[in-house]
């Protein structure tokens, strides 16, 4: 049961990040075709930003994302390999200090200690990692996942951007790509709240501002140059 639990929140915490990498597109691509939109009507010009945009931003989530987790990889792979030495050099009191997190749990004395023999009997290591560190020896994190799940997120986002700054007549793009643009972070503050159990009014507004400053910032920008 507690591995299902795990599992489930695993996807959720993928689904949760895949939202957000999402959010991070359709900003991040709005505000450059919103800004140079600001500037020029070519339509290549805009291509050409919007098209460098996306591919900068995608290669930077997902660059950041591989260094970001590779770190945690191998934070994880140094305190499991530290916790094989204190398992060789004192078993009985890695025994105790697994029966104290228990007890610290709730559970009496008596069977915190009879629970630590008995995990640290089948699998010291797994046992000691999981309730101590928060680790999975057996499942260390993926940075390749991890980079290409955001890459692919961050370019599912900034399409709707880029398509709608391109498709839309040149005397309306910039307003339909704005209100376009707002309605989709409505959408994605909405699903990350509700993946995250948190309140979701305050996720829309709080993204449907972040989204309409930095439009009108860029845009603004834009018509200075």
């Amino acid at each position: 049961m507690e591995h299902a639990a795990n599992r489930m929140n695993q996807r959720l915490n993928v689904l949760r990040a895949g939202v957000l990498g999402a959010n991070d597109g359709i900003v991040s691509t709005a505000g450059i075709v919103i800004g140079v939109a600001g500037a020029t009507t070519n339509t290549t010009t805009l291509l050409i930003s919007g098209l460098a945009g996306l591919v900068a931003g995608a290669l930077s989530m997902g660059g950041g994302e591989f260094v970001s987790v590779s770190t945690q990889k191998d934070t994880e792979k140094a305190v499991v390999e530290a916790e094989k030495i204190r398992l060789r050099d004192d078993y009985d009191g890695e025994v105790q200090e697994l029966a104290q997190i228990y007890i610290k749990n709730g559970l009496s004395e008596e069977l915190s200690r009879k629970v630590a023999v008995e995990l640290m009997n089948k699998d010291a290591l797994g046992a000691h990692a999981t309730a101590e560190l928060g680790v999975n020896p057996n499942e260390y994190v993926n940075p390749w996942y991890a980079a290409l799940s955001s890459m692919i997120s961050f370019t599912i986002g900034a399409i709707l951007p880029f398509l709608s700054i391109l498709l839309f007549p040149e005397s309306e793009r910039v307003l339909f790509t704005f209100i376009t643009v707002l309605i989709a972070l409505a959408m994605t503050g909405f699903v990350s709240a509700k993946l995250g159990g948190a309140p979701k009014r305050p996720a829309i507004i709080r993204n449907v501002l972040v989204g309409a400053l930095t439009m009108a910032i860029t845009y603004t920008v834009g018509n200075l140059v």
